[in-house]
């Protein structure tokens, strides 16, 4: 999963991928520090492999991971070529997901690129740049499209979808408010890659005052969740300061900090919960003495296809699956007691991977 964290300059993104990668990327009241977009991976924190490399006696354990991206601030005309431009739009066509940090706080020290904090203004000023920018992309695709599209019925019907999202986009709406008529149109939207197709995630940065409350308190926040809301986006609360804080704890200085704090998760938790369930993602795991693991798939997955996720030849040769409950698994002592009470399951290809099985393929090729 690769999520892209954008906004305007000086809202705090990369002072949040700071904190989220500790990759040390260069921070600055000034816009554009980041001109080449910093890429950091991290790992997606799950109590239950530690549980289970414990009772198998792991020699190593392998979380998921998220690839997050931190692309240069974005400022009015970029879709023209302002500021840095289309490199930013460039960088973003390949993320799974945006991240959009927006600025909750006031503060004199840091300077905000229109002179003010105004959220929602903000977020208009950058949603506007992504549809000046598609509409560009359509507009070449319907004139290659229309030359050879009277002679040929599937690219007439593509032609048609091109008109449709065109002319939302010219009335400032996004590409995901189309409701494609069946599951063809919905698959060539797709390869169309469209900015404003993209799911979105806002980050409400605010200050360490406004974090205990959830930022129930502070009236930016609460912009910006009305906003989310109308659009079916997701928001979560952080301060980015107080992250890059945390990020340089050890894990029980770190729960210490936020039990101080009044919180019962960092920001990186609360954003990957919020990534998985905005990308329909869950986690299955493997585990034995060599290695326990976990690997994220889209839910609805078959158990052959989450069987492809570590090698092809798994997919390809899927004879079964050996699947237990991890709870079930542990509360059993071992694989072995599992077995004799019936908590182990063996499943076919229609099988539907659950989040939280612990599953033993067994394939033939």
């Amino acid at each position: 999963m690769k999520l892209g964290i954008v906004g305007l300059p000086n809202v705090g993104k990369s002072t949040l991928f700071n904190s989220l990668t500790k990759a040390g990327a260069e921070s600055a009241n000034y816009p554009f520090c980041t001109i080449d977009p910093n890429v950091g991976v991290v790992s997606v924190p799950d109590f239950r492999l530690g549980l289970l490399a414990n009772l198998y006696n792991s020699r190593k354990v392998t979380p998921a991971v998220i690839e997050f991206v931190d692309i240069a601030g974005l400022v009015k005309g970029a879709s023209k070529g302002e500021g840095l431009g289309n490199q930013f739009l460039a960088n973003i066509r390949e993320v799974d997901a945006i991240v959009h940090v927006v600025r909750c706080f006031d503060d004199a020290n840091v300077i905000h690129v229109d002179g003010s904090v105004d959220p929602i203004r903000d977020i208009e000023t950058i949603n506007l740049e992504l549809i000046f920018a598609d509409l560009e992309v359509l507009e070449r695709r319907i004139s290659k499209t229309a030359r050879s599209a009277m002679n040929d019925k599937s690219l007439a019907a593509e032609l048609k979808t091109l008109k449709k999202l065109q002319a939302l986009l010219e009335e400032g709406k996004e590409a995901k408010m189309l409701e494609p008529e069946d599951e063809d149109e919905a698959a060539f939207i797709a390869t169309l890659n469209l900015l404003t197709s993209k799911p979105v995630i806002y980050a409400a940065n605010v200050t360490e005052d406004d974090l205990a409350d959830d930022g129930a308190s502070c009236p930016y926040v609460q912009k910006v969740r009305a906003f989310a809301k109308e659009e079916g986006s997701q928001v979560f609360v952080i301060c980015a300061q107080i992250e890059e804080e945390i990020a340089e704890l050890e894990d029980d200085e770190k729960k210490m900090f936020l039990e101080d704090l009044g919180l019962s998760e960092s920001g990186l938790e609360k954003l990957i919960a919020a990534s998985y369930d905005l990308l329909g993602l869950i986690s299955y795991l493997t585990a034995g003495e060599q290695e326990t693991r976990a690997w994220t798939i889209k839910k609805g997955t078959k158990a052959p296809q989450a069987a492809g996720k570590i090698h092809s030849d798994f997919e390809r040769g899927f004879i079964r699956a050996e699947v237990v409950n991890y709870q079930e698994l542990l509360d059993a002592g071992t694989y072995a007691a599992a077995r004799e009470k019936g908590l182990v399951r063996l499943e076919g290809k229609d099988y539907v991977v659950q989040d939280g099985d612990v599953i033993l393929f067994r394939f033939n090729v």
